[in-house]
């Protein structure tokens, strides 16, 4: 029987609405302060929703090498690649002297498409004529391009690999390369998620799907998960890429270890009727996957995206899992300051119950204010709370029905 190696996170770079670096995220949650605000990546004027989460001040020449040509890439691909170099940095790695091993999977999810370069290539067509498109286009619109430019980089020589399954892309990619860690295929990995949706046509289909809020004049306030007053979610972008090795490889090179991914389990949504159904599966399986019970579960990491069907429909299914003992696990979701960055959503909350665990203290659910009687656990309201935090389950789910659930847990000094 193959030894199954136990999988570490040992870097984390994060590049959100509320924070680019680890501490500047961190804080902002801490203190539930919004990264939500008017559209400034284009003209919103007209839609009708004008905001969303925006990486702000992101010069992308400021972490990637000019002779690559960023400007040419994708937004999606800018901040995966500079999210990786400041997870390279964070694990005490040198991104030119790596030496990786044979195997070393590059493993991104990503929601949408590089809709920026697609969008622009469509307007270039319309207005100079199918012959003056940049002769870029194609490399950079490709789903894989984020992985293939983080390989290329670094010389990972074997397996650069894109995830595509909706918002529980990121969450997948770094599920998948830690079963390659876990069976003895690779010994370290890089993982994560990205995307930058904040484009004309994206921002015009989810206005037209009903998937935003159009409380322009209160952009901050805008998603409130769990709230009685929530109306719907919002739309943001970012990056989050992990550095992931077996336990004793970085115990070897005396790596900071911030946890232990110990349970995953992906299921999807049978009846359309049953709204994030698959989430009572998907935490049942990882809490099996991690050998644990439900009275070792120390927080939940909800999806809570804010609208008002699918938080309620979360809450139902954590209570159909953990019965009378729903009531009594602290449960927030972190989307009140970060909005919904789909593929980096799942990241933003692992990197999240990371800092929770070296810190012991959970980030609040920001903007929750008033008590929906359908959504009546505790969702650690107004302030961060201190606790002891041994194990966190994080849930994440997607258009289309998916849903999957990750379970990490502290590792003993």
């Amino acid at each position: 029987m193959n030894k199954r190696h136990r999988v570490v996170i040992t870097g984390m770079g994060i590049l959100a609405p509320n924070g680019i670096g680890l501490e500047a995220f961190w804080e902002s949650l801490l203190a539930g302060r919004s990264g939500i605000g008017p559209i400034t990546l284009f003209d919103a004027t007209g839609f009708k929703s004008q905001m969303a989460g925006e990486v702000k001040d992101f010069n992308p020449l400021d972490y990637i090498e000019p002779e690559l040509k960023p400007k040419r890439w994708a937004r999606h691909t800018q901040l995966a690649y500079a999210a990786t170099m400041m997870a390279l940095r964070d694990a005490g790695l040198d991104s030119d002297n790596l030496e990786l091993p044979s195997v070393t999977p590059v493993i991104i999810g990503v929601s949408m498409n590089a809709m920026d370069v697609i969008e622009r290539a469509f307007y270039a067509v319309r207005s100079n004529g199918p012959n003056r498109m940049p002769s870029t286009t194609s490399a950079a619109s490709i789903p894989q391009a984020p992985a293939s430019v983080i390989a290329d980089r670094l010389g990972a020589a074997a397996h650069a690999a894109t995830v595509s399954s909706a918002c529980t892309s990121g969450l997948d990619a770094v599920a998948d390369a830690a079963a390659m860690i876990r069976f003895g295929e690779a010994e370290i990995a890089i993982a994560g998620g990205t995307d930058a949706p904040i484009t004309p046509l994206v921002m015009g289909s989810f206005i037209a799907s009903g998937l935003v809020c159009h409380d322009n004049g209160d952009s901050e306030r805008a998603s409130r998960p769990f709230d009685w007053l929530r109306k719907s979610g919002v739309l943001s972008e970012g990056a989050g890429i992990f550095i992931m090795e077996n336990l004793e490889r970085a115990l070897a090179r005396g790596a900071r270890i911030y946890m232990e991914l110990t349970g995953y389990a992906k299921r999807r949504d049978l009846d359309p009727a049953k709204p994030a159904s698959a989430l009572a599966d998907s935490m049942g399986l990882a809490l099996a996957n991690a050998q644990i019970t439900i009275n070792e579960v120390d927080y939940i990491s909800a999806y809570g995206p804010g609208d008002p069907v699918l938080d309620a429909a979360e809450v139902v299914t954590i209570k159909d899992v953990f019965a009378d003992r729903a009531y009594s696990i602290p449960v927030s979701s972190i989307k009140g300051v970060t909005g919904n960055p789909l593929a980096a959503g799942g990241p933003f909350q692992i990197a999240a119950c990371a800092l929770s665990i070296r810190d012991q203290i959970i980030a609040p659910t920001a903007n929750y204010q008033v008590e929906d009687p359908n959504c009546d656990l505790d969702f650690v309201p107004k302030r961060a709370r201190k606790t002891k935090l041994d194990c966190a389950l994080i849930n994440v789910r997607g258009l289309g029905g998916g849903a999957s659930t990750l379970v990490v847990n502290r590792v003993p000094s």
